[in-house]
């Protein structure tokens, strides 16, 4: 890997100082009353740095989620192979809900949720062809092929229930206090689905399946 010269390492912590202050405004005051001025203000930067790395405010929304889907491919790849479908979704989902609780945190995500109904990011949420989506709909497939998991549905139809369910969850944790524990109930809320399509599972009195 090239080393960085110091021009780059100056360009990527303004960046990162640009995004994290926009995000910030966002948050506390919403997408609509933040001006790209004040975004430029805030960061101690200029008007032109921002634009050399965003086109526009919206492009602040699309950058969190290619670190977001950037995390997701790392997390694939530590994964070992001799793990099931199963308990690959499950460590996925632990993965993820850590990740997004300790790195992307509540009052961010918020935000994100907040202003994908008002400025179309849900086109971008949603999108197929995002790593999630596709992490999620290999391991449905891998399950089908070795027939730890039924085919009843479509790899694409379980794969749209999981992924619609972590994003319900993780909305969840938004509306409710600190008594809401996302690790837990994200978990429970995906076991129940795989649960429903694991061949020969027995279920615990927790629900959890019985391996």
């Amino acid at each position: 890997m090239l080393k960085m010269t110091p021009r780059q390492i100056k360009a990527q912590k303004t960046k990162k100082k640009l995004l994290d202050t926009a995000l910030r405004l966002f948050s506390q005051k919403g997408y609509d009353n933040v001006t790209v001025d004040e975004i430029v203000k805030a960061s101690g930067s200029s008007k032109g740095a921002f634009y050399t790395h965003f086109k526009s405010k919206y492009e602040i929304f699309l950058e969190k989620f290619k670190e977001i889907d950037d995390f997701y491919i790392e997390f694939l790849s530590s994964l070992p192979d001799e793990l099931g479908s199963y308990d690959k979704m499950m460590s996925l989902v632990e993965g993820q809900m850590i990740f997004l609780k300790d790195y992307l945190g509540k009052d961010i995500l918020r935000t994100i949720y907040l202003n994908s109904l008002a400025h179309h990011t849900e086109n971008f949420i949603v999108q197929k062809d995002r790593p999630l989506f596709q992490i999620v709909k290999s391991f449905v497939e891998e399950g089908q092929r070795n027939g730890e998991f039924k085919a009843t549905y479509s790899p694409d139809e379980v794969t749209m229930l999981i992924t619609r369910g972590m994003r319900g969850t993780l909305f969840d944790w938004c509306l409710y206090n600190e008594t809401f524990d996302l690790l837990q109930e994200s978990k429970k809320f995906i076991s129940l689905i795989l649960n429903g399509i694991k061949k020969n599972n027995k279920l615990d009195e927790t629900g959890y399946a019985e391996n």
